[in-house]
């Protein structure tokens, strides 16, 4: 359309303030045409916890809704914290709206705490499963979609699965962890540091039990503070494996190879406790869903850099898996 404009314009040089006039016409028209989207965007307020975005298609009268469902710590509905933008989930949706599937992200209930200075101390897991719950039964009694399906990112998988029992049409986890998150965090922490491994390990054993300890190394103080530590307990009390085994509905199962906090071996470990789920690896596909080329370096550095994309692949097959 600019390229158009450009034309008139030079055939039209004696008339200064015609072609002023046209250029501008043009201009706005050509912007207008790049602004243009095939959804609506709104805001909505589900509890007094929980505020998120929904995006609807613009064509079809009744499409399939996607509510996403982000990872561990105060991350907000894009899929970002304080120091880390990314952006991941609202590009996630983004894609799968336009592609013609409704999608809700939304903040943990932790962000608003946070932002209003009013952050719960005695916060659970199951809070989280809760806020959840509480979307799904939202949006079904709007009666305005299809079918309904969940998306789990990171800890929002095993969320996602509580959550989507008997309630959702199908679920999706990506990037979730298929073993106990007390052994995944003895596996991660040995991993970087070896030296705290053991430790790491009986202090995992004394919290499954249900009980509390102080006696932990000050390195280890992120994880099993006394101000996290019920928190962990009441997380350390579901299994993955086991809940996935009770999902009666379509399961998808998506894992990236360069994702350095879940491994592919967790995918796998879901997928066996589900024969029926479909089980997808992504080729360099980080834990931000980004697909990496590089290194450990480049893989760490992305976690905060906006302007990558999200898989292409992710964003086809998760349209491929709700449509189908």
């Amino acid at each position: 359309m600019l390229f158009y404009c450009k034309i008139v314009l030079n055939g039209l040089k004696p008339l200064k303030m015609k072609s002023l006039v046209i250029f501008a016409l043009c201009l706005i028209s050509s912007l207008s045409y790049s602004q243009e989207t095939s959804y609506t965007e709104e805001e909505l307020s589900i509890t007094q916890w929980i505020d998120g975005t929904l995006l609807t298609p613009i064509e079809g009268k009744k499409p399939n809704l996607a509510i996403i469902i982000a990872g561990s710590g105060p991350t907000n509905r894009n899929g970002n914290q304080n120091f880390l933008k990314n952006n991941s989930l609202k590009k996630l949706a983004v894609g799968l709206t336009e592609n013609g599937i409704a999608t809700f992200r939304y903040d943990k209930r932790i962000v608003k705490q946070i932002l209003q200075n009013k952050v719960d101390k005695n916060i659970m897991f199951d809070d989280f499963v809760k806020d959840a719950s509480d979307i799904i039964s939202f949006f079904k009694a709007k009666d305005s979609y299809s079918k309904i399906y969940v998306i789990g990112h990171s800890q929002g998988s095993l969320i996602g699965m509580l959550s989507a029992k008997d309630t959702a049409d199908g679920f999706i986890s990506l990037a979730g962890a298929g073993n106990n998150i007390g052994d995944v965090l003895i596996e991660q922490v040995t991993k970087m540091a070896p030296m705290l491994g053991e430790e790491t390990e009986r202090v995992v054993k004394i919290l499954k039990t249900g009980e509390s300890t102080t006696d932990y190394p000050a390195a280890l103080g992120s994880l099993f503070g006394p101000d996290i530590q019920d928190f962990m307990i009441n997380w350390m009390t579901y299994y993955p494996t086991e809940i996935i085994k009770e999902l009666n509905m379509p399961v998808l199962i998506v894992n990236g190879t360069k994702d350095l906090q879940v491994s592919v071996k967790e995918a796998e470990v879901l997928k066996e406790a589900n024969p029926t789920s479909e089980l997808v690896i992504i080729e360099n596909m980080n834990h931000v869903l980004f697909e990496i080329e590089g290194d450990d370096l480049e893989n760490s550095k992305s976690y905060n850099e906006s302007f990558r994309p999200v898989s292409p692949q992710l964003i086809k097959i998760v349209t491929d898996f709700i449509k189908s």
